[in-house]
């Protein structure tokens, strides 16, 4: 959205407000959601809520902010937390929730664009067993496979483990292909011959793909996967578990967001690695 917002005048909020109901939310109405025009709109009108924003901030300003989230929870309301957060700001917003009456869970998502269209996203889920229980409906819709992990803030643990994985690994395909392209190799074919190794997994030959055709479409955009790490270290710092390829990871991306790749796909991390 933010290209959008960059091309385009407007004279008030209002005019803003109405610009982003017009582009988000048409779709969804006419699938038959219902639209409201605030976080508390949104829980008075449903018995379970649903939210996934772009970070911690977000989330917090969600439940905290003016007309948000806390100001319509009770005891017949329950609030499902699907963004990529720390366990912190996970329990401080189950604390919050819990304290009016309301149940919580958090639910992250491991997955990409093209698998959370294809309903194939892994769940990770922690806090209200209860509630965990009742969303396996809307689980199922959107994943394969959903898991249970116990207290609020295992869930968000896990998921950037799994993260830090993920963005230590692209990071080290993206500087293989800068260095095969810098030696005079074919990168199509050192995909070629990965593809035939144990290295082999589809979240490799993807982002290797991506990187040759150099168009970067975004799956998960580059920012979020920063964004991850970042959190990842934060729990190393707390832990005292050093995470010396995390910290180079996070510098590599931090420095390819300043070149303006945020927005695009993570393995536009290959554009610092070549350059």
């Amino acid at each position: 959205m933010q290209h959008a917002l960059e091309d385009t005048h407007f004279d008030n909020l209002e005019e803003v407000r109405k610009f982003v109901d017009e582009w988000m939310c048409t779709d969804f109405v006419k699938a038959g959601a219902e639209q409201g025009l605030t976080p508390s709109d949104v829980v008075l009108a449903a018995d379970i809520t649903f939210s996934c924003v772009a970070d911690p901030q977000a989330a917090k300003d969600m439940v905290f902010g003016n007309c948000g989230v806390l100001t319509e929870i009770s005891p017949d309301k329950s609030y499902v937390e699907m963004t990529g957060i720390d366990a912190e700001t996970s329990q401080d917003i189950a604390e919050a929730i819990n304290g009016k009456g309301g149940r919580y869970l958090e639910a992250q998502v491991q997955g990409s664009k093209t698998q959370a269209q294809e309903g194939t996203l892994v769940i990770l889920a922690a806090g209200d067993r209860s509630l965990f229980d009742e969303c396996q409906s809307c689980f199922e819709a959107m994943g394969k496979n959903s898991f249970y992990l116990g207290e609020v803030g295992n869930a968000s643990k896990m998921n950037l483990v799994l993260q830090l994985m993920a963005g230590v690994t692209l990071a080290a395909l993206a500087e293989s292909m800068a260095l095969a392209d810098r030696a005079g190799l074919q990168q199509k074919d050192v995909l070629e011959v990965l593809e035939l190794t144990s290295l082999a997994c589809p979240a490799i030959l993807d982002k290797g793909k991506a990187i040759i055709e150099g168009g970067f479409p975004t799956q998960l955009p580059l920012q979020h996967m920063q964004k991850d790490l970042r959190l990842s270290l934060g729990m190393s710092d707390q832990l005292e578990q050093p995470l010396p390829l995390a910290a180079a990871a996070n510098e590599v991306y931090k420095h390819a967001k300043r070149l303006g790749y945020g927005e695009h796909d993570a393995s536009a991390v290959y554009i610092r690695a070549r350059f």
